[in-house]
């Protein structure tokens, strides 16, 4: 029969974690706030509350003489939130460069069954009809906004480490890019003419490669360019190299074909209209989109795999602090045995016992998910990075440390103190009194 209460009592204590857990997960700030001024106001209001206030400040007062064992647990979730919020802040700021590329006033056409520009291939035909579609603005002269544009890789080398060449995407545009994308701006030099072999360079790219800077001249496709402009656009596009469609086509042997046609729609209810337009062309088989849509869908598989990383990741740290934690608080429980049972020989409950253990545990994982989040904030956020986007090429982004995730992280760290003092709070709280006593 004891056998089985115990493992009853374990059954109870999992589906309590499990709720807790939960609970705790879809909790918002606001909701941990309410749940502090309670916890405030029981612990002011009513006499176990007053009972839980005198034994965790009896306790929080012992830290300092045991304060080797309470750095472990806050070295160690500080180490579990910083590794957590740094992928997240990867992910996310990947993410949100490519979604800052696209908005709902323009579309990109691509071949059917295209997942990206790079494998892609439009004839000259083909992007004519598109560009004469219904919904597509035209411009004071009469002529649809819209751009035909190539996208090739080349391989240029990294800065500081000239033996370790990288992809990097050449996009060939029209004239018509710079009404589609007018958050484009030249920040040095000048516009590339067309007809000529002269490109401009995203900020992020000449940041990130060697021999971008403004004048000089660089080898592509057997080919000499000059580099006569540095562009700036706060979006994935910064990572790019730009020419004249023409000219990059002819170095690279594309004829007069395209990768993709991006139009300047009269609004953006006008998208359907497009696409529907598009869909019922017999001449046509491609794929319609915003580029809003599009470039989203792009970072779809690589945010979610950096998602994956870092939350597993970030479990496999947390069931090491939570042992930590466990650790910690048996031996601070162990330590205080005379104290707790005196406290419950005259009076005290133990549920004020459990709840200042746990808020122990937890002011000292809130202490060390602080810590954490601050160190990840002061490095990584706006911390500039490349990784491969779906062309297989570099993208340039900067880590987003921002409220949310560093919310996310301080939740962490709660419910790893939570957990790990758990156990022995209730260890602390069903000792007899004699017992304890006894065992010193």
């Amino acid at each position: 029969m004891k056998t089985f209460k115990k493992f009853l009592g374990g059954v109870l204590l999992l589906a309590i974690i499990v709720l807790f857990l939960v609970v705790w997960t879809a909790l918002p700030w606001q909701g941990v706030v309410v749940l502090a001024v309670l916890l405030a106001v029981w612990m002011a209001a009513t006499r176990r509350g007053r009972q839980t206030w005198q034994v965790t400040r009896v306790g929080l007062s012992t830290v300092s003489q045991r304060i080797g064992s309470s750095s472990v647990v806050v070295v160690g979730i500080a180490g579990v939130v910083g590794v957590l919020v740094a992928m997240l802040a990867m992910s996310e700021g990947f993410a949100e460069t490519l979604r800052a590329s696209g908005n709902d006033h323009t579309a990109i056409v691509l071949r059917g069954g295209s997942q990206a520009e790079l494998n892609s291939v439009l004839d000259r035909d083909s992007a004519n009809v598109v560009m004469q579609a219904p919904g597509v603005k035209k411009g004071p002269e009469g002529r649809p906004i819209a751009s035909g544009e190539l996208v090739v890789v080349a391989n240029l080398p990294r800065k500081g480490d000239p033996n370790s060449d990288s992809n990097v995407p050449i996009r060939g545009v029209s004239d018509d890019v710079w009404a589609l994308r007018d958050n484009v701006k030249i920040i040095a030099g000048r516009k590339f003419k067309p007809g000529l072999r002269e490109l401009i360079v995203g900020k992020g790219a000449a940041g990130q490669f060697a021999g971008l800077d403004v004048g000089k001249s660089i080898r592509l496709a057997g080919q000499e360019w000059t580099v006569v402009g540095e562009f700036e656009s706060h979006d994935a596009l910064e990572s790019e190299l730009w020419g004249d469609t023409q000219s990059v086509a002819s170095a690279y042997r594309r004829g007069s074909s395209v990768a993709s046609v991006t139009v300047l729609l009269e609004s953006p209810k006008a998208f359907d209209q497009f696409k529907a337009s598009l869909a019922a062309d017999p001449r046509l088989k491609v794929d319609v989109s915003t580029t809003q849509a599009y470039f989203s869908k792009q970072s779809e598989a690589l945010t979610k795999t950096l998602r994956i990383v870092g939350i597993t990741v970030g479990i496999i740290m947390a069931i090491g602090a939570v042992f930590g934690a466990l650790n910690t608080m048996y031996a601070a429980i162990q330590a205080r045995a005379r104290e707790i049972a005196t406290l419950r020989a005259i009076g005290f409950r133990g549920v004020p016992v459990v709840v200042s253990v746990l808020l122990e545990t937890m002011l000292l994982a809130l202490l060390g998910g602080l810590i954490g989040a601050g160190l990840v904030w002061i490095i990584f956020n706006n911390y500039t990075a490349s990784t491969l986007g779906a062309n297989f090429s570099q993208v340039v982004f900067q880590f987003q440390v921002g409220p949310g995730l560093l919310w996310t992280g301080l939740k962490w760290a709660l419910a790893i103190g939570f957990i790990g003092g758990l156990f022995p709070a209730l260890r602390a709280a069903r000792v007899p009194v004699t017992t304890a006593l006894r065992e010193l």
